[in-house]
């Protein structure tokens, strides 16, 4: 048996997130379909994360397995990019160590979201288009709270039967786009994330932006554990899974 890594982007808008559903289309589902047709076996693909319905990545890392090991990686790069529907595209496939796993070995994981502050056609699947104007300077204050506070229960999406929802995030800020002064940038950095988590993280801060919140109503509610006094999700389609993190003894 020889474990792979495979490295993979996608626009999620034409699927219900990435896991497997049984009657739904969805990343992993046409990505084992592309490798069990190349390899000629029934091929399972193990993923870093979930993301859900609509939600996009700029990188993401799966592994899976194979009886034998691949001959020519840049080849089956190759060959799956042109068997893979339009929204999925393959960067690498990489050998690790048998017993490597992409979601348990994964030390961090960055995502980013995008807010358009300018009616763009070009963004109108990759970013919230949102036209009021907000205070990036409060947001980014009241994001300081996210460093200093490990209980995420308020931005947990219910009955998702985690064991803990201790998430240590290390890095969450705003920023404008170098190359577009109307497009809002947050990048958010951690160990791990609950599902929903970040689209809700986002929603609360655009209400503090856009003066609903002051920064201690938002600490206020970060440490009441209530998901009832948080905002409203922001929109899946700003949001991106943009970097995975592993340990260099991963990779044979």
């Amino acid at each position: 048996m020889a474990r792979y890594f495979i490295e993979l982007s996608y626009d999620g808008a034409a699927y219900c997130g990435w896991q497997r559903q049984p009657d739904a289309p969805t990343v992993q589902q046409a990505l084992e379909k592309a490798l069990s047709t190349l390899l000629r076996a029934e091929i399972e693909v193990v993923g870093a994360g979930r993301t859900d319905t609509g939600v996009n990545a700029s990188f993401y890392v799966a592994h899976f397995d194979v009886a034998e090991p691949v001959a020519d990686a840049k080849q089956l790069v190759y060959k799956l990019n042109l068997i893979l529907p339009h929204d999925i595209a393959v960067r690498s496939v990489k050998r690790v160590k048998d017993d490597a796993h992409a979601r348990f070995d994964a030390r961090e994981r960055e995502y980013t979201y995008y807010i358009s502050q300018r009616k763009n056609p070009f963004r109108r699947y990759s970013a919230w288009q949102y036209y009021v104007a907000l205070d990036v300077e409060k947001m980014n204050k009241a994001a300081e709270s996210l460093l200093v506070w490990d209980d995420f229960t308020t931005f947990a999406k219910l009955n998702s039967n985690n064991k803990t929802n201790i998430c240590r995030v290390v890095k969450a800020e705003w920023c404008r786009d170098a190359d577009d002064e109307d497009l809002l940038v947050f990048t958010i950095r951690a160990d791990r994330f609950l599902r929903n988590m970040i689209r809700a993280i986002v929603g609360t801060l655009v209400d503090v932006g856009r003066g609903r919140y002051s920064v201690e109503e938002f600490e206020r509610i970060l440490h009441s554990c209530d998901l009832s006094l948080a905002s409203a999700g922001a929109p899946a389609q700003g949001l991106f899974l943009s970097d995975v993190q592993y340990d260099a003894e991963v990779y044979e």
